[in-house]
């Protein structure tokens, strides 16, 4: 949990925030056509109907919030809201019939105040950390139940939250109708703050969808791409230059080697490829070649990658911090190298060192040795496969117990 960025009215004043959207906006990092949705102007006209708002920041949160969208969007309308240029192609593709898309507003108090007026949502549901004071008041001056879902904390916010904002903490915690925390450390950590109605019911990555895919795009991949292959997903920045002499080392020992590097932000893909050496970039269609880092450089194919590679290292773990979802290739019969840094994923970490699934690395020589493990013993990495995709039996039925939770009547 934590304040975001723009939290509480004395953060910054609304023309400064403008003047921050459009450098934003300049630098490729807002949508210069919806600017004014940061600002809570609506795009869109509202249905008729008991509306849902689902609050999810980025693609992580909205991954795992698709399910539980195509349940409520199966009663009456649904709203997303999302923070990122990602997240919102993300949406455009993978968004339910009857939900709606539109950028979250700054929590300023007038623009949360036109946002809320304008769609007039029955509940506000929250993805994992979102804490938007003026937004979160402004729901409870209207009745507005709210949900925070997948809550997570960590032991460093919890200890300054108790610090510097015991009581600001606890009345926004009880404001929640529920608190659906994804492990049970945060349970205790949200109940330490004062939260009540802490719900214990598993984690909403572990039921995510497997990620979908094109087989035609699939066969094609298959086809041009050389063997042996390994993937890099997700990766930021500083961990591409240790994959890369990672993949300088195996190719050593695997002539005409294959390493997929798919950078978490695509528009890296020109930046990445040139620290790589001049590599390939899907993202203008060129093929991937024998012994050469090949860029996957595009937005949603993360499923067609997994699928097209018998294990990955999934990045934010290794010079980044707090990992990326794991779970994803685990669901898809992948086993998974990562860095130390998996804060986010812990519980599923743990699941998949049970099943023998996960290699934890510290640095190059830990990720060569890694790889070059299953590179040497393809049925051995089959194998760790298929215990991943079995280690998240327990899940599936969340994003329907949830939906029943948001939609029952208030007590």
């Amino acid at each position: 949990m934590r304040l975001t960025l723009y939290g509480g009215a004395a953060s910054l004043a609304a023309p400064a925030l403008r003047r921050m959207l459009r450098r934003r906006a300049a630098r490729g990092k807002e949508d210069p056509a919806r600017l004014k949705e940061r600002e809570g102007h609506a795009s869109l006209a509202r249905p008729p109907g008991p509306l849902v708002w689902v609050h999810a920041a980025s693609v992580g949160e909205t991954m795992s919030a698709l399910p539980l969208l195509a349940r409520l969007a199966a009663h009456g309308p649904v709203l997303l809201t999302t923070g990122t240029l990602t997240s919102a192609r993300l949406a455009a593709a993978r968004l339910p019939a009857g939900a709606l898309h539109q950028f979250a507003p700054l929590d300023v108090p007038g623009w949360a105040a036109r946002f809320l007026d304008h769609w007039r949502p029955a509940r506000a549901v929250f993805l994992e950390s979102e804490i938007w004071p003026n937004l979160l008041r402004a729901c409870d001056a209207r009745g507005i139940s709210r949900f925070l879902l997948n809550g997570r904390i960590s032991a460093a916010s919890a200890r300054n939250w108790r610090r510097a904002a015991p009581g600001p903490a606890r009345a926004l915690l009880r404001g929640f109708a529920a608190l659906h925390a994804q492990s049970a450390e945060d349970a205790a950590r949200f109940r330490a703050l004062g939260a009540e109605r802490v719900l214990e019911w598993g984690n909403l990555k572990f039921a995510a969808a497997p990620l979908p895919c094109d087989d035609a795009a699939l066969a094609r991949l298959a086809a041009a791409l050389p063997q042996p292959a390994w993937l890099a997903a997700s990766t930021h920045p500083g961990e591409e230059a240790l994959i890369h002499a990672a993949h300088q080392a195996l190719a050593a020992e695997f002539p005409g080697l294959v390493t997929l590097l798919a950078p978490r932000h695509p528009e890296r893909g020109a930046e990445v490829a040139a620290l790589c050496g001049a590599a390939p970039r899907r993202a203008l269609g060129q093929p991937p070649q024998p012994g050469r880092v090949y860029v996957a450089d595009t937005l949603g194919e993360l499923g067609l990658l997994f699928r097209a590679t018998p294990f990955a290292f999934i990045g934010n773990s290794l010079a980044g911090s707090g990992g990326h979802n794991i779970v994803e290739p685990a669901l898809l019969g992948r086993a998974v190298i990562c860095g130390p840094h998996i804060e986010n994923f812990a519980e599923a970490a743990a699941r998949l060192h049970a099943a023998g699934a996960l290699v934890q690395v510290a640095d190059t020589r830990g990720l060569v040795q890694a790889a070059r493990a299953w590179l040497a013993e393809p049925e051995a990495a089959r194998q760790a496969g298929q215990r991943a995709a079995a280690a998240f039996p327990d899940s599936q039925r969340l994003p329907d117990r949830l939906a029943r939770l948001i939609l029952e009547p208030p007590p």
